[in-house]
């Protein structure tokens, strides 16, 4: 898989060489939001006013839930005087019908508030990803966003409850006696305290651990893709290691997350819990101070009724709902622009520009100048600068880690993308036998998944010459390729086709052959081997080097690289190109690379004859479907599954699509 590099370095990684990259710190995006929440509300000032006013509605339901009942306990039911009683009875019913009417005006002040916040976070991230071509665009649109307006929307109906809620309470507390009060507000201010504290450390670890979270989907999502490649080289147990580093980084911030998690719970037993007890243990004091039994029910009333739960949806709210609508608003906030410290040096002698030159005398069959391609304006180039010469008759195998630019460079050279900066020169070659006629391709592009149509063998195979091919060649070739028995066991060129009836490595001959037949002076072999098993690869590949014209091949194999003239190893900036014995002096990632394709930890001597016990991948590949990815032209029938192949712009007749049944039967 090709993939676009993240433009920001996740925490920990490296820094592009010869630049330091200074960004803002954690303390600084913090206090960024901050600020910019603040500046928000100002302009906001009016809603905040009104919000502030219905809620006011909500301070005076809560002072009645206490007072009333306080009165109609001392004034009335305990005086003798019931109908006084039902009196304040009815008056904090009253209460409660108002403080619901002014609870509904609140959630369309809030709305006010917080929809044209989701408007200019939408206008911010549709701008972004515009301008700056970001692959999160998506999900910050269809996730984050929604998340903070949600969590925005939660956090001012908890803050502005608790806040109003408490303020009612406590004016209920004095006005009925004030040491009440010096009972309740201690242990309450106490609470909201130790609450208050333990935010900006929360949100932190909040943050550390959706990172970790993050960081491990990532390195799982470019896995799952490359784990042929993986298990090809034998890198398992490095993918295992390096997953179980992530997993194990996850469960410490999640860990550290839940610690810290205990101190909400500890604030909520201090702030909303501690006082019930309190007011309990001094009941006795308290009555013999001048407090009533209905002031102190009152107040028992207020605790439970009204402080308890605003503090328990303050800090459940603040804590989780808080935290998570920081982390999410600092990732939709503006990025500080790196700046770099000091300029990148010149290119090393193993950078880019080292991995060929175009020599003297005539024209390469492929000439790269300066080449670079990036997936958008502001992604980091995949193909940075690079310079290559192949010359006509040679024989490239490109090697490196999965999702490093191998396929992307294919393409380029195919001229199905078109470069960022550079150039791709590609020359036929001047002794290769072609016909006059126009059409006749100067390359031909064969990728990993092959297109095979509805048809018989001859129209298959000869689909990219501009006239009919000879049976005689066409059967020359299929020999050359090892296509002949299956050829001969369908009934020869004029037989019928049927796609849904071949295995993937069946398809991949029939495309191979194709491309042999095609007479293309540049052969490119996009892992189009990968369904073969290593001695039909072989055979390919010499078949294609025989026929003259110039190969490049994507290796999936190590073999493939030991048989090719030359290997370009890419590797970012320290992309290498050489023989393989010059490779292994000067290049580490390729020494690698033949390290973990290797049996055994001696570096592979020896002639070709000598290396297909080197092309086997190091455990089987087989997945709960059935499905091997590496085999040879048996594959179980896989249920007419054709993907497009051939000249482009050429699309495939909605006839032959046929793709039926399950994933089970492919």
């Amino acid at each position: 898989m090709i993939g676009n590099p993240p433009a920001d370095l996740p925490p920990g990684g490296e820094s592009p060489p010869g630049a330091r990259l200074s960004g803002p710190t954690a303390s600084e995006r913090h206090n960024s939001v901050h600020r910019r929440g603040l500046r928000f509300l100002r302009t906001r000032r009016r809603v905040v006013g009104r919000l502030a006013a219905w809620s006011i509605l909500e301070t005076a339901q809560t002072f009645l839930t206490g007072y009333a009942l306080a009165r109609a306990l001392d004034a009335g039911f305990l005086a003798g005087r019931v109908d006084v009683g039902l009196g304040w009875l009815a008056a904090a019913a009253v209460a409660v019908v108002v403080g619901a009417y002014g609870t509904g005006r609140v959630y369309r002040a809030v709305a006010a508030l917080v929809e044209p916040l989701r408007d200019r976070l939408v206008r911010h991230v549709v701008e972004r990803g515009v301008r700056d071509a970001d692959r999160g665009a998506l999900s910050r649109l269809t996730q984050q966003v929604e998340i903070a307006r949600d969590t925005f929307a939660g956090l001012v109906m908890v803050s502005r409850s608790f806040v109003f809620t408490a303020a009612g309470a406590l004016i209920g507390l004095f006005s009925l006696a004030p040491p009440l009060l010096l009972v309740v507000a201690p242990p309450l201010a106490a609470g909201v305290a130790l609450f208050a504290l333990t935010l900006r450390p929360l949100t932190r670890r909040q943050e550390a651990f959706l990172v970790a979270d993050e960081e491990l989907a990532a390195q799982l999502g470019a896995v799952c893709p490359g784990l042929r490649d993986i298990t090809a080289a034998g890198a398992e147990g490095q993918v295992a290691a390096d997953a179980e580093a992530r997993i194990a980084a996850e469960q410490f911030a999640a860990r550290s997350l839940a610690r810290w998690g205990v101190l909400r719970v500890v604030a909520l037993a201090i702030g909303g819990q501690l006082p019930i007890v309190l007011l309990l243990a001094t009941a006795p004091w308290l009555l013999s101070h001048g407090v009533t039994p209905g002031a102190l029910v009152g107040a028992l009333a207020y605790v439970t009724q009204s402080l308890l739960p605003a503090l328990q949806n303050l800090i459940h709210g603040l804590g989780t709902s808080g935290s998570r609508l920081a982390v999410v608003l600092r990732r939709l906030a503006p990025d500080t622009p790196a700046s770099t410290d000091a300029p990148a040096p010149a290119p090393c002698p193993d950078t880019t520009s080292a991995a060929g030159s175009a020599p003297h005398g005539p024209p390469a069959a492929v000439t790269l100048s300066s080449l670079t391609f990036a997936y958008g304006p502001a992604s980091e180039p995949v193909i940075d600068g690079l310079d290559l010469a192949v010359p006509h008759g040679a024989h490239l195998a490109i090697v490196g880690p999965s999702g490093i630019g191998k396929s992307t460079l294919t393409a380029l050279m195919a001229g199905l993308l078109a470069p960022t900066g550079g150039s791709v020169d590609i020359r036929p070659a001047p002794d290769l036998p072609a016909p006059d006629r126009p059409g006749h391709p100067v390359r031909v592009l064969i990728p990993q998944e092959a297109y095979v149509f509805t048809g018989t063998f001859a129209e298959n195979l000869g689909q990219l010459r501009p006239d009919r091919v000879p049976e005689r060649e066409l059967l020359a070739a299929a020999e050359a390729l090892g296509l002949s028995p299956l050829l001969d066991r369908l009934g020869g060129p004029t037989a019928e086709v049927d796609p849904g009836a071949l295995s993937s490595g069946e398809r991949q001959l029939i495309a191979l052959t194709r491309a042999y037949l095609a007479r293309a002076s540049l052969a490119l072999l996009d892992e189009a081997t990968c369904h073969l098993d290593a001695a039909a690869e072989e055979r390919v590949e010499r078949a294609f080097a025989r026929r003259g014209g110039t190969l490049v091949v994507v290796a999936h194999r190590i073999s493939s690289a030991l048989r090719a003239d030359r290997v370009l190893v890419m590797d970012g900036r320290r992309t290498a190109y050489g023989s393989h014995d010059e490779l292994m002096e000067r290049s580490p990632l390729y020494r690698d690379l033949v390290g973990a394709w290797s049996p055994s930890s001696g570096t592979p001597t020896g002639s070709a004859a000598h290396q297909p016990e080197w092309s086997h991948p190091a455990l089987p590949l087989r997945d709960p479907d059935g499905v091997d990815a590496v085999a040879g032209a048996g594959l179980p029938r896989d249920r007419r599954h054709v993907v497009a192949y051939g000249p482009v712009g050429q699309m495939e007749a909605s006839g032959d699509l046929r793709d039926g049944g399950t994933l089970g039967g492919q």
